[in-house]
């Protein structure tokens, strides 16, 4: 009798865990904040060069505005100089870069309404996440070159002892909100806006200040002199500028963030204490 009643606890249990369970899709669009952006948090920004963004997540509905939520998300990244202004200078260096992003983030939203009672409710939520970025750009010839082991900025190089190599797998902080409205009591569709507070200024492969280009040739070779100044390449014979000379802009860190359409879909019908849907067709509150 004892272990019938511990399964029918478990499956109780289980049924009303799945009853809150979201299965969740994202599909978007990504960009970035960092020093190859002439203009930052500019509203153009967002339409210059966007990249892809997809996401899977769960999402559980811990009381009735309060919901857990684990989102795996995949999407691009990118920027180039000659999209700058020319007047603002920095499109001289030509310098670009992508990276493809590999991101798991766990987190809590809050509806800002009642969706028992509500067919639709802003939110917002806060996140903490772990992402892989790898920046890369093409020589002349089209070929991918990643960035990181050229050292462009003297990373690691012992001429420059407090330049240190950058990790390529890095914490980020996702914050944002959107708008969801629930279609039936099954199905809800949204529109989020997620940005990530960083802690490199390498994203980009772009911080700080030109090295000397004899030291760089020396210890990492003329491939990485000439991704390190990419100037010659559009302004023909132009000199590598000299060592000290404002390459980034280490002050600000860099950013990405991505616009999604968002679909939610409640993973079990969700029935209320007497076995009956909500009569609005949303999931009725039992907490």
């Amino acid at each position: 009798m004892k272990y019938f009643l511990t399964l029918a606890f478990m499956a109780t249990h289980t049924l009303t865990f799945s009853q809150r369970l979201h299965a969740d899709l994202y599909a978007g669009i990504a960009n970035y904040e960092g020093d190859l952006q002439g203009k930052r948090f500019a509203l153009s920004n967002t339409f210059t060069n966007p990249y892809p963004a997809v996401g899977l997540g769960l999402s559980y509905n811990l009381s009735n505005r309060i919901i857990a939520r684990f989102v795996v998300n995949y999407l691009r990244l990118g920027a180039d100089d000659k999209n700058n202004e020319p007047g603002i200078g920095i499109n001289r260096r030509n310098l670009n870069f992508k990276t493809n992003i590999f991101e798991g983030q766990l987190g809590a939203e809050y509806n800002l309404l009642d969706l028992s009672v509500r067919s639709f409710t802003p939110y917002v939520f806060a996140a903490v996440a772990i992402y892989h970025f790898n920046p890369y750009s093409t020589d002349t010839l089209g070929n991918k070159v990643f960035l990181k082991p050229l050292s462009t900025e003297g990373q690691g190089l012992a001429e420059y002892p407090n330049r240190k190599p950058y990790a390529l797998t890095q914490l980020a902080i996702p914050f944002g909100g959107g708008v969801k409205l629930a279609l039936t009591d099954k199905l809800q569709v949204g529109i989020e806006l997620g940005l990530r507070k960083l802690f490199t200024d390498y994203l980009d492969d772009v911080s700080t200040s030109y090295v000397d280009s004899a030291t760089l040739f020396a210890t990492k070779g003329p491939q990485a002199v000439a991704f390190a100044y990419r100037g010659n390449e559009i302004h023909g014979a132009a000199g590598y500028p000299a060592e000290g000379s404002q390459r980034g802009s280490p002050k600000n860190k860099d950013w990405y963030y991505t616009a999604s359409f968002r679909i939610s879909y409640l993973l079990f019908a969700n029935r209320d204490a007497n076995g009956f849907k909500n009569r609005t067709g949303c999931p009725k509150s039992v907490y």
